[in-house]
């Protein structure tokens, strides 16, 4: 089912495989995305086609230094009753009561507006005035960062990246598939995703990845992983050049997109590669180097690397 969701996304979204196939891992596993990119590279097309793939409701919040929280959760407003005498407060829902929210370019609002975002992501609700209000199932967001530029920005503080299940990276088109972008965007026809799966069976499979079992030996793999990102007891490359290391939300990710990963090779047991595999996006924005890496331009992707090959 999921190899078909991810074919009909191919159908739309030209190239960016690993970016799909991270996306869906996300998906699967319950967490949100934070992408990085420049504009123009189809960020909003993947998530508006998943939410026509599942047939599931699309919100796109664009996030701007004016932006207030209540312009994402809602607001109670003043309403008459029907003898135009009886006044009562009614809950008026923000763009974020949808199933698949894309938060494009959440750096430009504020850290109010951003942590109203993030409440909403971590706790399925939101809270207005004295009343809770649940979010739809499935919840899924996607946020979008701009890394060229950051004049006027808000950067994402490392405690509240830590609340995004994946950081993906994603990079320009190859040659052959901008001409692929070219015919397929500017001729009358469009190309149009079908509905792949409901949303009741979206979350028929986020049970089925709980349900994956994870051997003794592959979670003790994962756990020292995590602990080799730490400057006080980690891997040589940790301690010369790491601040801090990354915190117990990393490892649950490490083994649920392992788990995804399990099941979409078709098998249901979770090995040693399916952890290397993910061990990039679910821990490269989990980590914050010092002053030495910064001066030697070496990133956290390099680190991590550098890690994977020292933990056997």
């Amino acid at each position: 089912m999921m190899t078909s969701l991810e074919e009909e996304l191919a159908g739309v979204i030209v190239g960016q495989r690993t970016i799909v196939r991270g996306v869906l891992t996300a998906l699967l596993a319950g967490g949100n995305v934070l992408l990085e990119g420049v504009p123009g590279l189809g960020k909003t097309l993947l998530v508006r086609t998943l939410a026509e793939c599942m047939n599931l409701t699309y919100s796109r919040i664009q996030f701007t230094p004016d932006l207030m929280p209540s312009d994402i959760v809602g607001t109670d407003v003043i309403m008459e009753g029907g003898d135009g005498q009886s006044r009562g407060f009614t809950f008026n829902r923000g763009p974020i009561f949808a199933n698949l929210i894309l938060a494009d370019e959440i750096n430009r609002a504020t850290p109010r507006t951003q942590s109203a975002m993030l409440e909403a992501m971590q706790e399925f609700s939101v809270t207005v005035g004295r009343q809770t209000h649940r979010l739809p199932q499935p919840f899924f967001v996607l946020a979008t960062q701009n890394p060229i530029d950051l004049q006027g920005t808000y950067p994402l503080p490392e405690a509240q990246l830590d609340r995004f299940f994946f950081k993906l990276i994603v990079d320009y088109p190859s040659v052959e598939e901008l001409k692929e972008i070219a015919r397929r965007t500017t001729g009358r026809a469009e190309k149009r995703a079908s509905v792949v799966i409901s949303a009741d069976q979206l979350l028929d499979l986020q049970a089925v990845v709980r349900d994956v079992p994870v051997a003794e030996p592959v979670l003790d793999y994962a756990a020292r992983l995590v602990m080799a990102t730490h400057p006080d007891g980690g891997a040589t490359i940790a301690r010369k050049l790491v601040r801090y290391g990354a915190s117990p939300r990393a490892i649950q990710a490490l083994v649920l997109a392992g788990k995804v990963n399990a099941i979409m090779s078709g098998r249901y047991n979770v090995s040693y590669e399916d952890l290397r595999r993910v061990v990039l996006p679910a821990l490269r924005h989990r980590l914050v180097l010092n002053v030495e890496a910064q001066l030697q331009n070496i990133d956290t992707d390099a680190v991590l690397n550098q890690i994977v090959s020292e933990v056997k």
